[in-house]
């Protein structure tokens, strides 16, 4: 007899109706680097027809000693017959955003650049880099690779196929960068149309996962003001403060107009679940409740 087959764990989250806020991926810089073809479980580490495994352990290990995230890119659609190796380097805290691009000529070039992006060239961007990672996992092979194509109709110039984003239960996950807004889900909406409420330097906060610089209490704080005031704006409500308490729970003041708001957060812990589709063994996750908000 077959073993009964398993539910994607992205399907798992919608039924459960998981919440996406206070869940984005860790990460004030990040350094982004074209690995055209197809990848394994590890893009660096496993990819044999793309990158030795050992030079991959080296530009990982230089990368990440520096707090930076790694992650491959690959444009959509068919893969090219010559490979190039075009790089991003992104700065994502507030205020102080930018995003850099350069070329070298072959992956061990990789371990030369400058990792504040300085022997590249800055540019507005904006760089949209949604996850496909199949053999990481099913789910972002599925979602995400439909999400990216159908960004890739209307905006050509600005998006990537990523290796593993995190979040994998969130699938079709997308990271906008320099700001490093994460999205969730972006395959059960208009993926297209959250690129363009960027360049209007808004944002959908039904599928934002939080901005990968701010703590996750924060980004949690984040999505009930804007639920509560409507405001869509990336740039608005900053943090100003953020007071952890006994208990889990948390006090965070955000800028606001005429004067700052306050939302008080409890953090909780969810049942076990199946955080991705790989995962032999349930486990909790951290979740974040509205306590309360009112204006200082």
């Amino acid at each position: 007899m077959s073993a009964p087959r398993r539910i994607p764990c992205s399907d798992q989250s919608l039924t459960r109706n998981d919440p996406l806020y206070g869940t984005a991926s860790a990460g004030h810089a990040w350094a982004l680097l074209e690995l055209s073809g197809g990848w394994g479980q590890s893009a660096f580490l496993e990819s044999p027809g793309i990158i030795d495994r050992e030079l991959g352990r080296q530009i990982c290990r230089r990368i990440e000693a520096a707090g930076m995230r790694v992650t491959a890119i690959r444009r959509p659609g068919r893969r090219p017959a010559a490979p190039r190796w075009r790089w991003f380097v992104a700065r994502c805290d507030e205020g102080s955003e930018a995003l850099y691009r350069g070329e070298v000529n072959d992956a061990r070039d990789y371990l030369d650049i400058a990792l504040d992006g300085s022997d590249g060239e800055l540019t507005a961007g904006p760089l949209v880099a949604v996850c496909a990672h199949g053999k990481h996992d099913q789910c972002c092979a599925v979602r995400g690779r439909g999400a990216a194509a159908a960004i890739a109709s209307q905006y050509p110039e600005f998006v990537w196929e990523c290796s593993h984003l995190g979040g994998d239960r969130f699938a079709a996950t997308m990271l906008v960068l320099p700001e490093g807004l994460c999205y969730g889900r972006v395959d059960s909406t208009d993926s297209a149309g959250l690129v363009r409420l960027y360049l209007d330097r808004r944002l959908d906060n039904r599928y934002l996962r939080g901005r990968t610089c701010l703590p996750h209490v924060v980004q949690a704080a984040q999505y009930f003001a804007r639920e509560a005031l409507g405001e869509d704006r990336i740039d608005a409500l900053s943090p100003l403060r953020v007071q952890h308490l006994e208990g889990g729970i948390h006090h965070v003041e955000l800028a606001a107009d005429p004067e700052p708001v306050r939302v008080v957060v409890a953090e909780e812990m969810s049942e076990p679940l199946q955080s991705m589709c790989r995962a032999s063994v349930r486990g909790r996750v951290r979740t974040y409740v509205l306590v309360s908000m009112r204006s200082r």
